[in-house]
């Protein structure tokens, strides 16, 4: 039982994600999060304000079910499943905290910056609230989110999706090399 509190090799996770999409492609289905966001829009009644609301939502309870069952599977995980052991590379970890962030190897997210009592930080708040607005304008624009380009439309083989997923590895580069040191350094 103990390889389930430890990270799956690629050659586990690898054929799971394969097999999760052959069963989606062969369903005429289309794996994505950001998706869901029109969704839950359209359920609000968003309709009455943009007919890029008016859609049978319906029709996308399933992925609705997919995204609750990724919370709940991600909160079982994180606090049953897991051995509380965050690995992470020791030169990431210098460089973290030389930007302050000392909780690298305590926490899977830095509670310097994710915790309660950051957010009442103005400057930790600003930044998740223009980096939620950021990412939901990207994911909007870009015509899906990572997952839905790197998972669903790299394995139907199109091409918008591998532009896509190049310009998300080019922005997290530049992001993190560049203007990650600019806000916390």
């Amino acid at each position: 039982m103990e390889f389930i509190y430890e990270p799956w090799p690629w050659y586990v996770s690898g054929p799971l994600i394969a097999l999760t999409m052959f069963v989606l492609l062969f369903l005429g289905k289309q794996f994505g999060m950001s998706s869901n966001l029109r969704t839950a829009c359209a359920i609000g009644g968003a309709g009455k304000v943009s007919d890029f609301f008016k859609f049978d939502w319906k029709s996308q309870r399933w992925n609705l079910i997919l995204v609750l069952g990724s919370v709940i599977g991600g909160f079982i995980a994180a606090n049953y499943l897991s051995n509380n052991k965050v690995k992470i590379n020791e030169d990431v970890a210098l460089k973290l905290n030389s930007y302050g962030i000392e909780s690298t190897q305590q926490a899977y997210l830095p509670t310097e910056i994710f915790s309660t009592e950051s957010l009442s930080d103005p400057k930790v708040l600003a930044i998740l609230i223009v980096g939620g607005f950021l990412v939901g304008f990207g994911a909007r624009y870009a015509g899906g989110c990572t997952s839905g380009h790197a998972i669903s439309g790299l394995s139907n083989l199109q091409l918008p999706s591998l532009i896509a997923v190049i310009g998300f590895f080019i922005g997290g580069l530049v992001m993190i090399n560049f203007i990650y040191p600019l806000i916390f350094g």
